[in-house]
């Protein structure tokens, strides 16, 4: 949850990286994928799931708290305090597309793993991350900058963009994360879960 959190905060940036525009949640959310592979080899498809919606509604609160407070008269005496809404306040278009992303993405990333887990048990638990990132992976990039671009908010080359070097970072951050599905030990729960 903390990870999608950044995640939220961070893509109301748009960065440049290698010379194309990315959103800077692209720096930190790669590796919800594989935390949530992790959290469902440990504890199973059901709590996989809830925490999927729990971090989709605490990221929906956490903007409107930003949203409210980037509102909220400034302390006079303090000072101007004007950077906060600058940075802070959400541009609602991300904020949507973003949580509407990753709430698709991995509920599709879970059905995957937990195919590919019916499928061969214990073994090739690399394959489990891998498939499941790798059809998630483009779908999230392709419902946020979708609808990031509907909402007004790219330009379709921004897009474009976006969408490429998402998936390109994303993908090396799954290569790189796939040793730490060894490193964690499935509960009782996890095996019963459905």
């Amino acid at each position: 949850m903390a990870a999608q959190m950044l995640a939220d905060i961070t893509s109301l940036r748009i960065i440049v990286i290698g010379g194309s525009a990315v959103d800077a949640g692209t720096l930190i959310y790669p590796f919800t994928f594989t935390l949530r592979d992790l959290i469902h080899k440990v504890a199973g498809k059901s709590v996989a799931r809830t925490i999927i919606v729990l971090a989709a509604v605490i990221n929906l609160l956490m903007a409107g708290l930003f949203w409210l407070v980037a509102r909220w008269p400034a302390d006079p005496v303090t000072g101007p305090q004007q950077s906060f809404g600058e940075v802070l306040a959400p541009v609602w278009g991300i904020v949507i597309a973003s949580i509407i992303a990753e709430v698709v993405s991995e509920l599709i990333d879970t059905e995957v793993y937990s195919r590919w887990v019916a499928r061969f048990g214990d073994r090739l638990q690399w394959g489990r991350v891998l498939a499941s990132n790798s059809i998630a992976v483009p779908i999230d990039s392709a419902i946020f900058v979708g609808l990031a671009t509907g909402f007004g908010v790219f330009s379709p080359d921004v897009a474009w963009s976006i969408f490429w070097v998402n998936v390109a970072i994303k993908g090396l951050v799954t290569v790189i994360s796939i040793p730490w599905i060894y490193m964690v030990k499935p509960t009782p729960l996890a095996a019963v879960s459905p």
